[in-house]
């Protein structure tokens, strides 16, 4: 009797660390996840504005050496990511690629003009940035035209304003409740275990002495919790890696050691801190309020 009893013990036991773990370990990695995106909203909102082209059109008595002083000059700007020159007759066969048809063939001559399409480093894409960079290439002789789209840069950097704005509050909300399912899950776990802990202090432990092994395993099972959650947020970095290579996810290793290291350091710091109030809270209460 006292055998299967004991073995009950074990398997509830067992069951409830289980449960902890597995709760820490769901938790921890969405907020690893969060905290990957949080780090590398930045990132991504570069992505989409280095996108953003500005076409430097040529008149047609540009010389060759003019073209090659632009372009080597615009390589060498601050805010340059890349500038390539287009002939009218590449850009032509472009044109013709995109209508599916070759337009030369009715209109007898070819209207387009040589230009160089430059892409913008991320910093400098703002309407005011490009304004100024669009004047400037507008006051040589030898350019035609400016052309970028205004009120796509408007609208880009509006909205990555706003979604920056919104990760950081959500990641905020998800973040406390992370917390506080953590903090559920021991709570549950101490709380089968309040009878222990008030039989304990009546026999005159000290509340320190009563607290130091519920603490230390709970941040064992943090531990625990913490490394699986690194394993599934390894996993799926390296899926996402895989099927969007341009985000160089495993480039900035900086960033990838903050946030292994913040989920693991978060696994331990909401373990001991649940782990204390919720001890604490039963070592407080009165004898006959264990029943309710």
């Amino acid at each position: 009797m006292s055998k299967s009893f004991e073995r009950y013990q074990k398997r509830k036991l067992i069951t409830s660390y289980f449960s902890v773990v597995l709760s820490i370990s769901l938790v921890l990695f969405l907020l690893g996840v969060l905290g990957m995106l949080v780090l590398n909203t930045k990132k991504l909102a570069d992505h989409f504005k280095e996108q953003i082209r500005i076409s430097v059109f040529l008149k047609d008595n540009a010389k060759q050496v003019e073209v090659d002083q632009l372009q080597n000059s615009l390589l060498l700007s601050d805010y340059t990511k890349s500038a390539e020159y287009v002939s009218k007759d590449e850009a032509a066969q472009i044109h013709s690629e995109e209508i599916g048809e070759n337009f030369l063939d009715f209109l007898g001559y070819n209207p387009l003009k040589n230009s160089i399409d430059i892409s913008l480093k991320a910093d400098f894409v703002s309407s005011e940035k490009v304004e100024e960079i669009a004047l400037e290439l507008q006051s040589r002789d030898y350019v035609e035209e400016v052309s970028y789209d205004k009120p796509l840069i408007s609208l880009l950097t509006k909205n990555v304003k706003r979604i920056s704005f919104w990760i950081l509050t959500a990641s905020a909300i998800f973040t406390l409740i992370a917390v506080l399912l953590i903090n559920s899950s021991i709570r549950l776990s101490i709380y089968s275990k309040r009878f222990i802990i008030k039989t304990m202090q009546m026999v005159g432990a000290t509340k320190r002495f009563i607290r130091g092994p519920f603490i230390w395993t709970n941040i064992k099972l943090g531990i625990l919790g913490a490394f699986f959650a690194l394993i599934a947020l390894g996993v799926f970095l390296y899926y996402l890696n895989l099927n969007f290579p341009e985000l160089n996810i495993f480039q900035d290793q900086v960033v990838l050691a903050i946030i292994f290291a913040g989920v693991l350091a978060l696994g331990v710091l909401i373990s001991f801190i649940s782990t204390y109030f919720a001890t604490q809270r039963f070592l407080n209460l009165r004898t006959d309020d264990l029943y309710y």
